[in-house]
């Protein structure tokens, strides 16, 4: 990320056990992104918060152990206390931890497919205060969060939300700035986070991106993420209409363009995995029958 996001530095190395997909050593950091918007990272998870005149909007709690720290830290920070909590999707890497900040006079926002799964699945977090279904705008003061849902992309109820006057974004897992989408898209609906991110950056422009993994970046950022999913796709869906299996599939498709992306090497074996798999799974192209094996 470039140096002029760095506008705080490491506040905090925490070692401790925690459950779920952050390592033993978890690195706890805050940042000013842009005016009165933060990001938080704990290990290679992010969420945001806004700090508003008469309160605090936070994002995904990230676990137990994170939470805790967040508060303690907003607390120590801020005068003004939490009053939002909105999930980013269903995941559970990303809303556990939600008890911690469901005290009196905090509203738990969520899609209403996000707060339908959390429920069914009995997941250990705080439940859904308040759902929506197509876009819900929270105000806090002069300042306001716009959270819109855009169809599947990944898991379930995963949303956008744009945080104003600052104008940014926040998306979590469905758009991945400078890295490779995660090993082999478990979870994720292709279609979808295309049309998800396309949708995206037809709206009125944003100042700045941020993801719930990897870096902070610009449109231009999420138009080349853009590219390479499509690429990606119509990599793997022409190959699979020559009728290649999947290992060769694995070893004719390179993208050499998208090749400074993060995990590039580790995993784009993985991603044109995830979308064979998912062409499928949802296209069945192994019953169709104009595809014939390759010679």
């Amino acid at each position: 990320m470039k140096s002029w996001f760095r506008i705080a530095a490491i506040l905090c190395l925490v070692c401790l056990s925690v459950p779920g997909a952050f390592a033993e050593s978890v690195e706890y950091q805050i940042e000013r992104m842009k005016d009165n918007v933060y990001r938080f990272t704990a290990g290679n998870y992010r969420s945001v918060f806004m700090v508003g005149d008469s309160g605090i909007f936070i994002t995904d709690p990230l676990g137990k152990a994170a939470a805790q720290w967040l508060k303690r830290e907003l607390g120590e920070r801020f005068d003004v206390p939490v009053r939002y909590m909105a999930y980013s999707h269903n995941h559970v890497d990303h809303t556990m931890g939600g008890e911690v900040f469901a005290d009196a006079g905090v509203t738990v926002l969520a899609h209403q497919y996000a707060a339908e799964d959390l429920a069914w699945t009995r997941a250990p977090t705080a439940m859904p205060d308040v759902t929506f279904e197509k876009e819900l705008r929270v105000n806090l003061g002069a300042d306001y969060v716009l959270l819109r849902y855009y169809g599947p992309n990944n898991g379930r109820g995963s949303v956008s939300m744009r945080f104003m006057p600052a104008n940014v974004i926040h998306v979590v897992d469905w758009v991945v700035v400078g890295r490779m989408p995660y090993q082999n898209l478990p979870g994720y609906d292709i279609h979808g986070m295309i049309r998800s991110t396309r949708e995206l950056l037809g709206e009125a422009p944003f100042e700045l991106f941020i993801g719930g993994h990897a870096e902070a970046g610009g449109r231009k950022d999420v138009e080349r993420y853009l590219q390479y999913l499509e690429s990606l796709y119509a990599a793997v869906r022409d190959g699979m209409l020559e009728g290649k299996d999947l290992a060769t599939l694995k070893a004719d498709i390179r993208l050499p363009e998208f090749s400074d992306l993060k995990m590039y090497e580790a995993w784009l074996p993985s991603n044109i995995e995830g979308v064979y798999q998912t062409l499928i799974d949802q296209s069945y192209f192994n019953m169709r029958e104009d595809i014939r094996p390759a010679p």
